[in-house]
């Protein structure tokens, strides 16, 4: 059964992201660098809001560091496949490293980017559920 969530809670996981969690089990997921900050900003983005408390924000972010994750230092590629990405796409460079991510490793993406998930799958990238 699932737990209803007080009006205006910001909702922590969803069916499809707590699988992707699990499907951690046993592998390894890669991201760049940009991400901590992105997962960071927005925790504390909803604790400012008053969607979580700040024991949560910082309960979340220890889910995070807990999880097993690579990071990948995207710097080197931002000024040439990344701003190539991003201008065929019309993605933010932001959203292209994720996409640059993914096509250079051959790996799945997950993301709700409605935007980045079209470009993905024009790029021939598969998708994960998130």
């Amino acid at each position: 059964m699932r737990r209803s969530r007080p009006h205006g809670a910001l909702r922590t996981s969803t069916p499809a992201s707590d699988v992707l969690r699990e499907s951690l089990t046993g592998r390894q997921a890669v991201v760049p660098t940009l991400w901590h900050t992105e997962s960071a900003n927005l925790l504390l983005a909803a604790e400012r809001r008053k969607r979580i408390t700040t024991a949560r924000c910082d309960a979340l972010i220890e889910l995070l560091d807990a999880l097993p994750i690579e990071t990948a230092d995207e710097t080197n590629r931002l000024r040439g496949p990344v701003l190539r990405l991003a201008r065929l796409y019309r993605l933010t460079i932001y959203d292209a490293i994720y996409l640059d991510l993914a096509t250079d490793r051959g790996l799945p993406l997950a993301t709700r980017n409605k935007g980045l998930r079209a470009a993905a799958q024009a790029a021939g990238v598969g998708l994960i559920d998130a």
